[in-house]
């Protein structure tokens, strides 16, 4: 099977400083202005890292310069590049490139929900798509849970290809970032993409929202703020069940944002990756967490604000994660995924942790490294 590889530069830049994704006039240039650091590339070489050191040698056809091959070089590959139009800085390169890789290829992207659909909307004839996650949203269930599982996937299938399950109904997913910035989740399904199908390496689409247990989980939150210490930062992350933290202190909560608590008082709403190291300062932090739908990730999907550096702070022990038992058992896998961006720290993470359920209740769940 042919494999290519196509880089969103600009994927992902919106997270840590709060902006909610890149989409739109602007954005990435604010990005920029906020001190956003891109991360796509240094995720593809992860990926492939991992696909060089098992099949040395593999043949890649890669998008030139930032949009793919730079990031592969040095790497024990074969890569060709793409010849390509000049670059126009836009989802036009990701098209022409996806549409350069010819018929039957898996095209492997590195980005978010807006990048899966410009390249699910150029797939050639019998083409597949497999996405290394690097954006800030991905609810589309064509992504890998990490770099690393991306590449181990390669491996297996360039190894066997008869060995990989596939599908052809992957869901390609988006929600209009517009409508997210002001605090409105809009979700869209674009179509369906052929996809491998990895049970462990490959993460679900994105459950529709469900009716979660409001007063059980109003009540848990409320002996997890009574249980809050002095002089400890509290990171509440986005979502309805970190943000009846929030609630049960008098305080709306930043539904799609992250905000810091310190003393049972607000001192941050909607903070940057940057804002919240400064206020952590050298003293204790806890995480207040929820779980994504479905997909059932704690970090790495919608909260790259909370940075690696300061998950690392709080550890294992100083995360405090909030959902009902029907989100707990609609998981498409028993277990809650880490992807912080450092592999070492999301191995350390793994392990079990307490669940918030209910007044007086809790269920405990296996955080896997993905």
């Amino acid at each position: 099977m042919r494999i290519g590889l196509v880089v969103n530069p600009v994927a992902g830049l919106g997270g840590a400083v709060g902006l909610r994704g890149t989409d739109g006039p602007g954005t990435v240039a604010e990005a920029l202005r906020r001190g956003a650091v891109p991360q796509a590339g240094a995720r593809a070489r992860r990926a492939f890292g991992v696909l060089a050191a098992a099949r040395p040698g593999a043949a890649v056809a890669a998008a030139p310069g930032a949009l793919g091959a730079d990031w592969l070089a040095g790497l024990a590959l074969e890569v060709t590049p793409l010849d390509l139009p000049a670059a126009t800085g836009t989802a036009r390169d990701t098209r022409a490139a996806v549409a350069a890789m010819g018929p039957g290829a898996l095209v492997v992207f590195a980005g978010g929900d807006g990048t899966a659909r410009d390249v699910a909307a150029a797939l050639p004839p019998g083409a597949a798509m497999l996405g290394i996650p690097s954006g800030v949203k991905m609810h589309s269930g064509v992504f890998a849970v990490s770099p690393e599982a991306a590449g181990r996937l390669l491996a297996d299938i360039l190894a066997d290809p008869d060995r990989v399950a596939w599908t052809d109904e992957a869901e390609v997913a988006d929600i209009d970032e517009a409508a997210l910035r002001a605090g409105t989740i809009a979700p869209r399904l674009f179509g369906h993409a052929r996809a491998p199908l990895a049970r462990s390496r490959m993460q679900a689409a994105k459950g529709s929202p469900r009716r979660d247990d409001g007063a059980a989980l109003a009540a848990a939150a409320r002996e997890v703020a009574d249980a809050m210490a002095p002089g400890v930062l509290y990171v509440i992350g986005p979502g309805t069940s970190a943000g009846a933290v929030t609630r049960a202190l008098g305080e709306a909560p930043t539904l799609l944002g992250v905000d810091a608590v310190r003393d049972r008082r607000r001192i941050a709403r909607d903070a940057t990756a940057a804002a919240l190291e400064r206020l952590a300062g050298d003293g204790p932090v806890r995480l207040v967490l929820g779980v994504t739908g479905q997909q059932g990730f704690l970090l790495g999907r919608g909260n790259q604000q909370i940075s690696a550096p300061l998950i690392a702070r709080a550890g294992r022990e100083g995360l405090i994660v909030l959902a009902s038992e029907e989100k707990l058992r609609r998981l498409a896998q028993p277990c809650l995924w880490v992807d912080t961006g450092d592999p070492a720290l999301d191995a350390a993470l793994t392990g079990f942790v307490r669940v918030h359920t209910g007044p007086g209740r809790a269920m405990l769940m296996r955080i896997g490294a993905a």
